[in-house]
């Protein structure tokens, strides 16, 4: 017996592709940790200052031993059912070409290389396949720079986050649709940063500065220190990522963007599998 992914119909195109399929449980999975993550990154923002919680700097660290844990059930739950070998391949490959572009800005003067793959990745095939190109492409970077540390759940999240976030952009072609992923690679770009500087601020600064989290402070306290040390650290960094995804995104985007739709038409990931008899010949 023989498998064939019959091609699409004559004259018809696809509008979306779907590498992964969310499926009711996986899509809570991603909810599910999702909501977790906006906790981890923004505990010292959200959580009431009259809890015992509030006035404890280990939190990150908890969070630092429960990110990994969550980000394996939800990929375990994502890629059950959801991801066929065609799939594995296309992630396997965007994630190593994403891994080896990430040291070549290494993040210096916010140059990140990376997640303009991610976004054009998640735009071309789906939200689901985002969600996971994200997370693999940032750990398999952290292993060949050595980057592995409690930061590394988190920049998981955040950059799966990035790849969700542009397979779930509104449907355009052509020019709109290179402005709108800039766009969206500039705000998701300075999203990152931001998100990233939540998880570190609260034991980075040390007690008794201007700049420091105060456990237990009222939240608009604690908000300003956060805005005005990310002003004086970070700020430029993340500004450089934003132009950086939008000069990527404008320069490559239109022959990735083809090239991708092109390997997600030969593969069919959404085509129905039919088996027939195999010929033989006498």
């Amino acid at each position: 017996m023989t498998a064939l992914a019959p091609a699409p119909a004559p004259g018809r195109r696809r509008e979306r592709t779907r590498a992964v399929r969310l499926r009711p449980r996986s899509t809570l999975a991603i909810v599910a940790v999702s909501l977790a993550g906006v906790v981890a990154f923004g505990w010292p923002l959200i959580v009431d200052p009259g809890t015992a919680f509030a006035h404890s700097t280990d939190a990150p660290l908890l969070f630092s031993l429960l990110m990994p844990l969550l980000l394996a059930v939800v990929l375990a739950e994502v890629s059950e059912g959801g991801l066929d070998v065609k799939a594995i391949a296309m992630l396997g490959v965007l994630s190593a070409v994403g891994a080896a572009l990430r040291p070549v800005g290494a993040g210096t003067a916010g140059l990140e290389t990376v997640f303009f793959l991610l976004i054009l990745g998640g735009r071309v095939f789906g939200a689901g396949f985002g969600f996971v190109l994200g997370a693999t492409t940032l750990f398999a970077s952290a292993l060949i720079t050595g980057g592995v540390g409690p930061w590394l759940p988190f920049q998981m999240l955040g950059a799966a986050w990035v790849g969700l976030g542009a397979g779930l952009l509104p449907p355009l072609r052509g020019r709109a649709e290179i402005a709108l992923l800039a766009a969206y690679g500039a705000v998701s770009g300075l999203l990152y940063g931001i998100a990233l500087n939540l998880m570190f601020w609260p034991f980075t600064t040390g007690p008794g500065g201007g700049l420091s989290f105060v456990a237990g402070a009222p939240v608009l306290e604690n908000l300003h220190r956060f805005v005005v040390f990310s002003f004086a650290t970070s700020l430029g960094w993340d500004i450089g990522r934003a132009v950086t995804n939008i000069a990527l995104v404008g320069l490559t985007g239109s022959v990735v963007l083809r090239t991708l739709r092109r390997a997600a038409r030969k593969a069919a990931f959404e085509a129905p599998v039919e088996f027939v008899p195999a010929t033989t010949r006498d």
